[in-house]
Formats: C-alpha cells, sequence, structure tokens
C-alpha cells in the first residue's frame, strides 16, 4: 500500500501547508485594521471637508485681520490632516502589498510541493509501467485492492494536475494585483511629495500671519494701513512676470491677452486659466528640465517618444534641445511639454483645434499662446465653461487626474488652483479699469 500511504502524506501537506498560511495571514485581524483605518480616513475627510468650507466662506468677505488669519490658520489646518489622511493610504497599501507579496510567496512553496509530490508519481507510475499487469496484481491478496489502490492513485494524480492549474491562475491574478498595489502606493507617494511642497508654502503663510500680528497688535486699524501700502497699482502689475514651464516667463498683461483669446474661443474664465497653467509651472523642481532621451527611456514610453519626434519634427526643431518634465521616481514617463505640461501624444489630439484658433500652423507646445490655448481646450471638456467654483475645481482636478479626479488625495490640487484663480482675477480686475 506504498501508493496510499504516498498519497495521505501528500493531502497532509497540503492542508499544513493552508493552515500555516491562514495563521501567517490573520483575516480578522487584517479587517478590523482595515476597518479602523477606513473610519480614520473618514473622520479626516469630514474635517478637511469642513476647513475647506470655512475658507470659501471667508474669502466672501471683505478683507479684514480676523478674516484672513482664519483663512491662514484653515489652509494650515488643513493641509496637515491632508498629509496624515494621505499617510493613512499609504499605510492602507503597504499592508495589502504585504498581505498579496506574502500570499505569492505561498502559492510558489505549495507549486513546489506540488511538483515534488507529482514527480514521485510519475516515478511510481515508471515503476509500475515496467511491471507486468500479472506481477501487480500477484502482488496484492485480493483483486478488488489492486484496483481500489489503481484508481485511487489516478484521481489523485489528476486532482494534482489541476491544482497545478488553479496556483497558475491564483498566481497571475496575485501578481497583477500586487503590481496594482505598487503603482497605487507610488501614485500616493507622489502626491505626499507635492503635499509637502504646498505644506512649505502653506507654512511661509503661517510665518507671514504671526509677522502681521507681531506688526499690527491684533489691531485692525494697523492691518489695514499695511494692505494699502502693500496694494499694488495697475502698472506693477502688469509688468509683473507671470512663470512659466519650458519657456521664458512672460509680462502678466501678455499672459491675460493670451488668456483672453483662450477665453473667447473655449469659454473657459481667463482667471482660472492662469491658475492652471501657474500651478503646473510649480508643482515641481524638475518640470521643464530634462531631455526626451532620459524622460522617455522606459518602454513604456514608447508611444510618447514617437509621439515627441513627430512634434519636434513637424517644427523643425532639435528634440535634443527641447525641454520636458523629468522622470520622476514614482512613474515610467516624464516627457510633459511646455507650461501647459501637454504629454506628446494628448498634444497630437488637440494640435488642430490649437492651430484653428490661434493661427499657428503648426502650433507649438513651448510657445505660451498655443499651450494657453490648449490648455483652455482641455479644460473645457473637463466642464470648466460651464462656470463656478464647483466646475472649475473640477475640471482642474481631471487636468490633473484624469478619471481619477475624485480620489480626496488629488484634492489640494484643486484648491491651490481655485487660489490662484482668486488673486489672479483680483489683479485682471485692477488692470481692466
Amino acid at each position: 500500500m506504498k501508493q496510499l500511504f504516498l498519497a495521505i502524506f501528500i493531502i497532509s501537506f497540503f492542508i499544513a501547508g493552508q493552515f500555516l498560511f491562514a495563521e501567517e495571514i490573520d483575516p480578522a485581524a487584517v479587517a478590523e485594521r482595515r476597518a479602523q483605518l477606513e473610519n480614520e480616513l473618514k473622520q479626516l475627510e469630514n474635517q478637511i471637508e469642513s476647513y475647506r468650507n470655512v475658507i470659501q466662506e471667508k474669502q466672501r468677505e471683505s478683507t479684514t485681520l480676523e478674516r484672513d488669519v482664519a483663512i491662514l490658520t484653515a489652509k494650515i489646518d488643513k493641509a496637515r490632516l491632508e498629509i496624515k489622511a494621505r499617510d493613512i493610504r499609504i499605510s492602507q497599501l503597504n499592508t495589502n502589498i504585504k498581505e498579496k507579496t506574502t500570499y505569492i510567496g505561498f502559492l510558489v512553496e505549495k507549486t513546489d510541493r506540488e511538483k515534488s509530490s507529482l514527480a514521485e508519481l510519475i516515478r511510481k507510475a515508471d515503476e509500475l509501467d515496467a511491471t507486468s499487469l500479472i506481477e501487480l496484481v500477484l502482488g496484492y491478496e485480493k483483486l478488488s485492492d489492486f484496483f481500489v489502490e489503481a484508481d485511487s492513485f489516478e484521481s489523485i494524480y489528476r486532482n494534482i494536475q489541476n491544482s497545478f492549474k488553479e496556483i497558475k491562475v491564483s498566481k497571475d491574478v496575485t501578481q497583477k494585483e500586487k503590481d496594482t498595489l505598487e503603482e497605487k502606493k507610488a501614485e500616493e507617494l507622489q502626491l505626499k511629495t507635492m503635499q509637502e511642497l504646498e505644506k512649505k508654502r502653506l507654512e511661509e503663510n503661517e510665518k507671514e500671519k504671526k509677522g502681521i500680528l507681531q506688526i499690527t497688535k491684533g489691531e485692525e486699524k494697523k492691518y489695514q494701513e499695511i494692505l494699502s501700502a502693500r496694494q499694488k497699482d495697475a502698472s506693477k502689475i502688469r509688468g509683473e512676470l507671470f512663470m512659466l514651464t519650458g519657456t521664458k516667463a512672460i509680462p502678466f498683461e501678455k499672459a491675460v491677452e493670451y488668456a483672453n483669446l483662450a477665453w473667447r474661443a473655449t469659454g473657459v474664465r481667463p482667471a482660472f486659466l492662469l491658475g492652471v497653467i501657474a500651478e503646473e509651472s510649480n508643482l515641481g523642481e524638475n518640470v521643464g528640465s530634462c531631455t526626451w532621451k532620459t524622460s522617455l527611456a522606459h518602454s513604456n514610453c514608447a508611444k510618447q517618444r514617437t509621439a515627441f519626434v513627430e512634434v519636434t519634427n513637424e517644427l523643425g526643431l532639435d528634440p535634443d534641445q527641447m525641454p520636458v518634465s523629468c522622470k520622476a521616481w514614482y512613474g515610467y514617463c516624464g516627457g510633459a511639454m511646455g507650461p501647459a505640461q501637454f504629454m506628446p501624444t494628448t498634444w497630437q489630439l488637440y494640435k488642430g483645434l490649437v492651430s484653428n484658433i490661434t493661427g499657428n500652423n503648426p502650433p507649438n507646445p513651448w510657445d505660451p499662446k498655443d499651450a494657453f490655448v490648449a490648455s483652455a481646450l482641455l479644460l473645457k471638456d473637463n466642464g470648466a465653461a460651464e462656470g463656478g467654483y464647483t466646475a472649475e475645481r473640477r475640471a482642474a482636478l481631471k487636468y490633473l487626474a484624469g478619471s481619477n479626479w475624485a480620489k480626496p488625495a488629488y484634492s489640494f490640487y484643486g484648491d491651490d488652483v481655485m487660489e490662484l484663480a482668486a488673486k489672479y482675477q483680483s489683479q485682471i480686475d485692477i488692470i481692466s479699469r
């Protein structure tokens, strides 16, 4: 009955492996931890939304010391909560990745064990093939014992073969899930990096707030005197430089001219468009400082490389000399072009429409005029032309994240754009008087 003992050993080994895995990954503990983190996230998101509402309400009030201090305080508190929420999301992803990694390891070990068992069965089968049927039958006291053991042997052999197929499918699926989780983790870390930049900006505002309070000692009259002293006239605003990515800065008045051109063609508010361009130009230190050969070197960037060469060749430009966004550590491809930070394939989708509006044929993503119009066209497609805070903020988020725009992790981008839009609207109002 050696074969029968072998079968019992295989089955016992398989079951023991399952119990070991079950002990290593405690589903109840994992579920409890997930529920705890989800509850914390929900509470944080509610608090963040409440701060966002405070900021919006205060911005509608007349400018006073109390109002501006309240806005700065809310912005700082909101940013800190957003960073904390993102840390929780990263923690969730790390837990899921660890779980998937452990499960893949279990599947590999299980496959190895079953391969060894199957090899032993095959060896036994070879031995049986080398033995005559008469010798096999004579080896059993009862003929029925021979048939029972033969059936058991064949059944276990088939089950292990089926198990291999199931393991392969499970391993492939789990690996894909792990890859997806790794991508999400990279995405969250990217956003955390950008959020840290936002936090630094807000901390500067906090220093300004403390400085104002020290100077004014909380007195409204003194604060109004400071505001009056800082008030810029139209000529100064016109002469200010509007910073751009991948090209030289232009006077603010020229930026408004291009934004107005785009507005007449698309219905996208000029101040909002300026807010998006400004946010794109200031999101990272590596933006617009690389070449296509480095930023699009990964095999996943093949389509972008082809499109980039086509764009530059059409413009008669040396692709090696044109600045693009660098490949960040969290992703495969950089290669975003010009002030509007369009990827090459996206630019190709919009260049015909851009040419119809600006008259430049072919249009140039590094030319501010063409870039402003391209950005407005994309924002229009994202719903910005509807107007109003909600529609514009949503359009900005889609500009950054596409179909993932509703993720709370991206909310800071929409908030930043709308704050910049409010700033530029006030400046446009002054130079338009």
